[in-house]
């Protein structure tokens, strides 16, 4: 059933965004949700290697969804931007509105009470990745990326888990929808309020990284080693046949499957793959790989590499973090290891299903179980037990989206 997820994220027929967030989210985002509501498309499932073929390429060329992906974010979050502030102190750091961040009321009680080392050794930091053509990475702008990074200081070890851009929550002002729909309507402090209302968390910290920067990334560091499938070899060529077109550059197709090393295209080309199986949640599952592989190659790439891939990310970079706040939680990035890496909601605990006009989305079955493993995932030794919040949010997603299959 997860493969309705992805119809919302193809495009329609005009070259638009299926997924219309950015769009609905200042007039829409009630609770009023009807389940006879469901005539509503989702939009087309013609991508450049679905059926459609020449079609779906000239769709993804007229909207040019370029490249917003995890790497972009997280290559520069956990390394790169140690590099950044340490060689230029040139970051656009953005003083963030603390007062607009909603942190449920049992998690503040909590902080207070336990300042224990536990509980002091962790940071959170949401990354997002917005389609930002126009270099505006505020609000108004549809995250289609949404990971938590939670950096333990101590041991040095960072945990990756992406929030999936249609997953069915409350937008951290008691309206729901899909959650990439609060950075549209809120910018950063309405996204970063929507992941701790709903997952008891207190994030209040963010990198946004916009469109651009990938390519030239990975180029910069000689490219990253993959096992591609023979499955998705004729996917990642097609893609990449696509990018070639609108840059108005050659490119290299891969020609067999096993571990190879993969230029800046045809990485970025591997990690937009979704019709293979596993679909959107395969696709996502390969953009953490190519992080992680990025994040080894970068310990021990060269000045000049880092300092390449620096430049080819600056530009599409805002942050709440000071240059003394990204030293004392990033370090040096050789000390850091990626140990976990998944999804949110997780594998067992999820479905898909068209809620009305809200299109194709991701469900938690229970939001409180998935909210308990991600806590089990991220604190292993913190004792959890779920706010009041996350009860009624878990209740109230139930309700909403129970008549919908």
């Amino acid at each position: 059933m997860d493969k309705q997820t992805q119809d919302s994220q193809e495009m329609l027929p005009d070259g638009s965004p299926a997924d219309n967030n950015q769009a609905q989210a200042a007039d829409e985002g009630s609770k009023s949700i009807h389940p006879e509501n469901t005539d509503i498309q989702a939009g087309s499932t013609d991508g450049p290697d679905s059926p459609g073929g020449q079609k779906g390429r000239n769709k993804w060329i007229k909207s040019v969804p370029l490249l917003i992906i995890e790497i972009c974010v997280l290559a520069l979050a956990i390394g790169m931007m140690y590099i950044v502030v340490t060689a230029t102190k040139e970051v656009d750091r953005k003083e963030i509105d603390e007062e607009k961040i909603t942190i449920n009321e049992e998690i503040v009680e909590i902080l207070q009470d336990e300042e224990s080392d536990v509980v002091m050794g962790y940071r959170n930091i949401a990354l997002f990745g917005v389609d930002a053509r126009d270099g505006e990475l505020g609000r108004g702008t549809r995250s289609d990326t949404i990971i938590i990074a939670s950096i333990n200081q101590d041991t040095k070890e960072i945990k990756l888990i992406s929030v999936f851009r249609d997953t069915f929550l409350n937008l951290g002002n008691d309206t729901y929808n899909k959650c990439n729909a609060a950075y549209a309507q809120g910018g950063p402090e309405q996204a970063i309020s929507m992941l701790n209302t709903n997952l008891d968390l207190d994030i209040t910290d963010y990198v946004t990284v916009g469109f651009g920067g990938l390519i030239d990334s990975v180029d910069a560091l000689g490219g990253v080693e993959m096992d591609v499938t023979e499955a998705e070899i004729t996917h990642l060529n097609n893609y990449q046949l696509c990018m070639a077109e609108e840059l108005g550059v050659d490119y290299i197709p891969v020609e067999h499957s096993g571990k190879q090393l993969l230029n800046g295209m045809q990485a970025t080309a591997y990690c937009r793959i979704r019709y293979t199986k596993g679909d959107d949640f395969r696709r996502a599952e390969r953009q953490r790989d190519v992080l992680t592989a990025m994040m080894e190659k970068a310990k021990k790439a060269s000045v000049t590499s880092l300092s390449d891939m620096v430049t080819a990310i600056l530009p599409q970079v805002e942050t709440s973090l000071s240059v003394n706040e990204i030293l004392s939680v990033l370090g040096g990035v050789a000390a850091y290891d990626v140990v976990t890496s998944d999804g949110f909601p997780f594998m067992d605990n999820r479905r898909g299903a068209n809620v009305g006009s809200k299109g194709s989305c991701v469900i938690p079955e229970s939001l409180e179980e998935n909210v308990i493993e991600l806590h089990k995932m991220l604190y292993p030794e913190i004792a959890y037990k779920p706010s009041k919040q996350v009860l009624g949010i878990s209740t109230e997603i139930e309700e909403l989206t129970g008549g919908y299959q």
